[in-house]
């Protein structure tokens, strides 16, 4: 009886969390796995994840963005890619990540992919108006997912939410309250009411799942990736529930937020809370896209509190 020839899935940037996510749940889904091959593609072939991936399955490539010579081989035969550029915070992050997507694409082109799949970011400075142009990380995404959607390549975009992961290190952990009673406060510019879309980013497969397991359906399509959309007061709730200590949302206004901020990325991340605050992560449909977006995901989805518990949060 003849069988169907599967198709290859290249992933590049297979150990990040957002790769290997994608590389491992094809990996691990009966209908996907049965549907693609998967090749995972990082500079290194010998970490712990590529080797992991390799023992179930996945073929594995060396190549770099940097180095477009390297993509080539990389591509051959592939027919569906996943792929993302990655915030350079040392500074150019636009023309960095501009230059990564397009030798990608022109690689991805060249060897005969017929579909992309990029991790994708809201476009603040579109989204506002005008008002935040420094959120460079995230409207260079925007502004590749517009250049691919040029390309003669049929296209899908994952667009994920804050991470949940940045609960576990300095960016929103909470922090004890100065009048030292024991009381903790997650303190940041937003308001109480104001609120956020959050994703636990190890299920980024999830939704990349879905584009693969149907790629017709979600063609041109862009996912807003969240599990769940969160006031500060309500993620504050759900802190103080896991961890059994009080902790409350506290607004400190704009210049003294900016205060507590790295100097050379104070600017950038600034703007990145106030145009969240502002007009929402997603902008003013924030709420239906996430809606449709968690509708069609692919298995169900970690909320902050299963997320805390699950890495047994604490907070000394």
């Amino acid at each position: 009886m003849a069988t169907t020839k599967k198709q290859l899935l290249a992933v590049l940037g297979a150990t990040g969390n957002q790769g290997y996510s994608v590389a491992s749940t094809v990996l691990s889904d009966p209908e996907l796995s049965a549907r693609y091959d998967v090749r995972a593609i990082a500079r290194a072939t010998s970490s712990p994840k590529m080797q992991d991936l390799a023992s179930r399955g996945a073929s594995l490539a060396a190549a770099d963005m940097d180095e477009p010579s390297t993509l080539a081989a990389a591509f051959q035969d592939a027919d569906t890619l996943f792929f993302l550029t990655t915030t350079q915070y040392q500074g150019d992050t636009r023309a960095i990540e501009a230059r990564q997507a397009r030798a990608v694409c022109t690689a991805a082109l060249a060897a005969g992919v017929s579909y992309i799949i990029f991790s994708s970011m809201s476009h603040p400075a579109v989204l506002s108006g005008g008002k935040y142009t420094n959120v460079e990380h995230f409207d260079d995404k925007a502004e590749i997912e517009a250049y691919i959607r040029t390309l003669p390549v049929k296209s899908a975009f994952f667009a994920p939410a804050s991470f949940m992961q940045n609960f576990l290190g300095p960016f929103m952990r909470p922090v004890p309250s100065r009048e030292g009673d024991g009381t903790f406060l997650l303190a940041n510019c937003a308001y109480g009411h104001s609120r956020m879309p959050f994703i636990d980013i190890e299920e980024t497969g999830k939704w990349v799942g879905a584009v693969l397991a149907h790629p017709d359906k979600y063609e041109g399509k862009m996912f807003a990736a969240a599990s769940e959309i969160l006031s500060m007061d309500e993620a504050a709730e759900i802190v103080s529930r896991v961890t059994g200590k009080t902790v409350k949302h506290q607004h400190v206004p704009d210049e003294i937020f900016k205060t507590f901020l790295p100097e050379g990325l104070r600017q950038q991340l600034y703007e990145m809370w106030a145009f969240q605050r502002d007009f929402g992560y997603y902008g003013p449909d924030m709420d239906q896209e996430v809606a449709w977006a968690k509708e069609n995901a692919r298995g169900e989805l970690t909320g902050l509190e299963a997320f805390l518990r699950k890495h047994d949060y604490v907070l000394e």
